[in-house]
C-alpha cells in the first residue's frame, strides 16, 4: 500500500437513473457511444487514467491539475455539441468534479480522502458543469484560458472540513488541441533507492542517505513534482522496470544511481531517464573525495534542474544548499542514526540507546546539528517514558535543536510527546500544533498529534493522523496498528480490517529478518485476531511469550488482543499480573485510557490490578524523595 497526492476527475451522468426508466436501452447505447467518441478519447489526450467505472460514473487520475481542468471543459464542451438532435430529457450530460488531494494506492485501484472530496464536489457541480477545489483553482488560474464562480464554502458527507468550491467555465469555445494539454503538465520525478555498491551491506544507510538528500533537495523546487521517500523506496531491493513504475507513480521522469564509498571516497553515477521514451536524458558519474559530498549533491540536484529545463529561483538553490552542518563526519553518524531509527527494532531499548551513542558522537564533532540533536531526544523520550529509564532525560536535547532551529518540525513533535507523557497536555497540543503548521507532512508530527488525541480518547481525530502517518512511514508497523485500534473503538469495523491488513504487511517482513521482536509480534498477533485468524493469533502470542517473557510492551498488548478481540477475560488478567508489577506510570496511564482494554475496564480484578500500580509508584515516589 502506497500513498500519494494526485489530481482525481469524479465524473457522474445527471439524472441516469430517470433516463434508464424512461429508455433504458437507448441511454445505455448513447452513454456507450459517449465514452467512446468524447469521455475516453479526451482522457488518452489530456493524459488521463481511468481507475475506476461504476454504472454511469467514472474516476480518472490526471498527471497535474491543468491537464485534469482542461479535460474536463473539452469533455463537457464535445457533449452539449453531440445528439442536439434528441430531446433534452435524453440527452447525456455530465457533472465533473475535481480535486488535488492526498490518496491511497493499492495496485491498479485509488481510494482515500482525495478521492472522496472529488465525488462529493461532482455532486456540487451543474449539469453539464465542472466543480473544482480551491486548492485546483489556486494552481490553475491564470495558466489556462477559463475562468472561475466563487461558490462558497460547503460541508460535506464525510468530510471533516468544509470545501470551498468552485465553478470553472471555460474562457472561449475552441476545443483545446493536444499538444496545449501536454503543455499544461508539471515535470515530475521519482528518484529510486541508489543501489549499494561498496561491497559492504553496512553502508546501506550511506547510499539511503543520499537518496533520501536528493528527493529532499529536489523537492524544494516549486516547478518540479517529486514522488515521496516512502513511495519511492517501495522498489528498493527488487528489479525495476522503469516504464512500469513511471506507469504506477504516473512521473514523466525516473533518476536512478548507485553509490559506492570507499575509505575516504566516494563514487556517485545517477541517470536522469524520460519516462514516457525511455531515453536518458542526463547521466554522469563523480568521484570525489568524501568531504565534497555535500558540494556533490548540490551538483547533482542542479544539473537534474537543468536537464529538465526547469528555472531554479535563487531561494531554492539557497534552501538546497543549507544541509544543517558542514562535517561530513557527523552527517554520516547522523544517517547510520537514523537508519538505525527506520529499520531497528522500535520495541528494543538496545536500539535507542544505539541512536543516542550515534547522535552524541554527531553533536561532539558538530555541536549546531540540530537534526542530530532531535533524533537522540526522540530516541531518549521513548527509553524514558517507554522502558522506565529515569536516568534519561530527552529535554535538554529537545531544547537544543530548537534552540539551534526554531522551525524544526520534528523536534515540536519530540518535544510534544515528551510534555504528553509528563502529564502537560495543552502544553503539548500547543507543541504539535506548531509541528504540524511547519511541516504537515512531518511522520513525527501526524504521530505526536494523533497520540495526544488518543489519549484524550478523541478516537476520529486520533484515526485522522495516525493514517496520515502510518502513509508517510511505510517502515512503521505501530501507526497502523494503533489506527486499528481507533478503528475498534469507533466501530469501524471496514477501517479495522484494512489497519489489520497494513499492520500485517509492515510486521511480516520485520518478522522475517527478527523472530525475537515483541512488539512486532504483539501487533501482529492483534492484526490476526481482528482478521478472524484467532488461533494463528494465540500462536504467535504463545511463542513470543517463550521467547521474551520479560517484555512488558509486548505482554501488555498480547492483554489488549485478549481483551479486544478475543473477549478472553481471564487470559488478559494473567497476562496482566507480571506486567503490573514492572509497568512504568507513563504505561499505566495509558493503560487507563486504551479502548481496548474497555471490555475488562469494570471487572474488580483489573479495578484491583491499577490500583496496586499506583501504589506501588506512589511508594517508590515517596522512597526516591526521602533524604537519603
Amino acid at each position: 500500500m502506497q500513498r500519494k497526492l494526485t489530481v482525481i476527475l469524479s465524473a457522474d451522468v445527471v439524472g441516469y437513473s430517470g433516463l434508464m426508466e424512461i429508455d433504458e436501452a437507448g441511454t445505455l447505447e448513447r452513454l456507450k457511444k459517449n465514452r467512446a467518441r468524447i469521455f475516453d478519447p479526451h482522457l488518452t489526450i489530456h493524459g488521463g487514467r481511468l481507475f475506476k467505472l461504476i454504472g454511469d460514473g467514472a474516476l480518472v487520475e490526471f498527471p497535474s491539475v491543468s491537464a485534469a481542468v482542461l479535460c474536463a471543459l473539452a469533455i463537457q464542451e464535445a457533449t452539449e455539441r453531440a445528439d442536439t438532435e434528441l430531446p433534452d430529457a435524453k440527452r447525456i450530460h455530465y457533472r465533473i468534479g475535481i480535486n488535488l488531494g492526498e490518496v491511497i494506492v493499492e495496485g491498479d485501484d485509488i481510494y482515500g480522502e482525495g478521492v472522496n472530496v472529488a465525488a462529493r464536489l461532482q455532486t456540487l457541480a451543474p449539469a453539464g458543469g465542472v466543480a473544482v477545489a480551491r486548492i485546483v483553482k489556486d494552481q490553475v488560474e491564470g495558466k489556462a484560458p477559463c475562468s472561475f464562480e466563487d461558490m462558497g464554502e460547503h460541508t460535506v458527507k464525510n468530510i471533516e472540513r468544509p470545501v470551498h468550491v468552485f465553478i470553472v467555465r471555460a474562457a472561449d469555445k475552441t476545443e483545446l488541441r493536444a499538444q496545449d494539454a501536454r503543455e499544461a503538465r508539471r515535470q515530475s520525478i521519482c528518484v529510486l533507492p541508489f543501489n549499494n555498491m561498496s561491497g559492504d551491506a553496512e553502508q546501506e544507510y550511506f547510499s539511503d542517505g543520499i537518496s533520501e538528500d536528493i528527493i529532499t533537495d529536489l523537492s524544494k523546487v516549486s516547478a518540479l513534482s517529486v514522488v515521496s521517500r516512502n513511495s519511492a523506496f517501495m522498489y528498493k531491493g527488487k528489479t525495476v522496470d522503469l516504464p512500469k513504475v513511471v506507469r504506477e507513480l504516473n512521473v514523466s521522469h525516473v533518476l536512478e544511481g548507485s553509490v559506492r564509498k570507499s575509505g575516504g571516497r566516494v563514487r556517485i553515477t545517477a541517470q536522469l531517464i524520460n519516462g514516457a521514451t525511455n531515453d536518458h536524458v542526463w547521466a554522469e558519474r563523480y568521484d570525489r573525495d568524501l568531504s565534497d559530498i555535500f558540494a556533490l549533491q548540490d551538483e547533482i540536484s542542479e544539473a537534474i534542474v537543468k536537464a529538465l529545463k526547469l528555472k531554479l529561483l535563487p531561494e531554492e538553490k539557497k534552501a538546497i544548499e543549507r544541509r544543517g552542518t558542514d562535517s561530513v563526519d557527523a552527517y554520516d553518524l547522523y544517517l547510520l542514526a537514523r537508519q538505525h531509527y527506520v529499520t531497528g527494532n522500535r520495541g528494543d531499548a538496545r536500539n535507542y540507546e544505539t541512536i543516542i551513542r550515534l547522535c552524541r558522537q554527531a553533536t561532539e564533532i558538530d555541536p549546531g546539528y540540530a537534526r542530530a540533536w532531535a533524533l537522540m531526544a526522540m530516541a531518549q523520550t521513548v527509553l524514558r517514558f517507554s522502558h522506565d529509564r529515569q536516568d534519561v532525560d530527552s529535554w535538554a536535547a529537545v531544547e537544543r535543536a530548537l534552540a539551534l532551529d526554531p522551525d524544526l518540525a520534528e523536534a515540536h513533535a519530540i518535544k510534544a510527546e515528551h510534555l504528553r507523557r509528563e502529564g502537560r497536555q495543552d502544553e503539548a497540543l500547543r507543541e504539535s500544533e506548531i509541528a504540524l503548521r511547519l511541516d504537515p507532512e512531518s511522520h513525527e508530527a501526524n504521530n505526536a498529534a494523533a497520540a495526544l488525541y488518543f489519549g484524550r480518547r478523541q478516537f476520529d481525530d486520533a484515526a485522522r493522523y495516525y493514517k496520515k502517518a502510518a502513509a508517510l512511514d511505510e517502515t512503521d508497523f505501530s501507526t497502523p496498528a494503533m489506527l486499528l485500534t481507533c478503528y475498534t473503538a469507533l466501530g469501524d469495523k471496514d477501517g479495522a480490517r484494512r489497519a489489520a491488513q497494513m499492520t500485517l504487511a509492515r510486521v511480516e517482513p520485520v518478522l522475517a529478518r527478527d523472530r525475537s521482536n515483541g512488539m512486532a509480534m504483539g501487533f501482529g498477533a492483534n492484526a490476526l485476531a481482528v482478521l478472524g485468524e484467532a488461533e494463528r493469533s494465540k500462536d504467535w502470542v504463545r511463542r513470543a511469550l517463550l521467547i521474551d517473557p520479560d517484555n512488558l510492551i509486548m505482554r501488555y498488548n498480547f492483554a489488549c488482543i485478549l481483551s479486544a478481540h478475543l473477549k478472553d477475560v481471564e487470559g488478559a488478567l494473567e497476562l496482566l499480573g507480571p506486567w503490573s508489577a514492572k509497568v512504568t506510570g507513563s504505561m499505566a496511564e495509558h493503560a487507563k485510557i486504551d479502548p481496548d482494554l474497555d471490555f475488562i475496564r469494570d471487572d474488580p480484578r483489573f479495578k484491583a490490578i491499577l490500583a496496586a500500580i499506583e501504589a506501588r509508584l506512589a511508594a517508590e515516589q515517596a522512597t526516591d524523595s526521602s533524604p537519603s
